[in-house]
């Protein structure tokens, strides 16, 4: 599997399907897991690093795993890290990083699926909307944060338990009740057994 993983990122380099994004497009390392995260798309710095939430994002995220008994350069070697999309988008005119487009995200789908059909993952932690929306219809993050939601794939059942996306533009995850719901998330992957699995002492 490892094998057929690194060959379906070194299709997904030269994949250039969006001209509007910027690449070189980013994944995780070709690990072999029960576990997969999965974000919106990479900042300019994830661009130049080559590694998923390598940034600011990235570090307020791996505090989270950290607390709950995985620290960053463990998570990236037993984790599958992957995106919605997996190049830059760019910039909104008035600054921020400009959200991937249907068309772009449709572009994009083929890889995340097929990283799915091959992973098989028995967990799923979409970090913010873009990413849990890809797999849950909702309104507002208070409806999907702190809870772990089942879905089936291909006759089988998936865990997702969604996190927010812990960008400093947002206050949703240090505000309530997205702080408490946060935290409801993280120890609900902290007990589910796939993590107790690949994160035991």
């Amino acid at each position: 599997m490892t094998n057929a993983l690194k060959n379906l990122q070194q299709q997904l380099i030269r994949c250039h399907a969006c001209p509007d994004m910027l690449g070189p497009p980013v994944h995780g390392e070709a690990v072999r897991s029960p576990m997969m995260l999965i974000g919106q798309a990479p900042g300019d710095r994830e661009i130049l690093t080559g590694k998923p939430f390598a940034w600011t994002a990235g570090k307020t995220l791996f505090r989270w795993f950290s607390g709950i008994g995985a620290e960053e350069d463990d998570f990236r070697r037993r984790v599958y890290m992957s995106a919605v999309c997996r190049c830059f988008p760019g910039k909104k005119p008035r600054g921020g990083d400009r959200p991937p487009g249907p068309e772009e995200i449709r572009r994009c789908a083929r890889w995340l699926d097929a990283e799915i059909d091959l992973l098989k993952p028995a967990l799923i932690i979409p970090v913010g909307k873009l990413a849990i929306s890809r797999f849950l219809d909702f309104k507002t993050l208070r409806e999907v944060i702190g809870e772990t939601h089942r879905i089936a794939r291909d006759n089988r059942e998936i865990d997702l338990i969604p996190l927010p996306h812990p960008s400093g533009a947002s206050t949703w995850h240090v505000t309530e009740p997205g702080k408490s719901l946060l935290r409801e998330a993280l120890e609900l992957i902290r007990r589910h057994p796939v993590f107790k699995e690949i994160f035991s002492p």
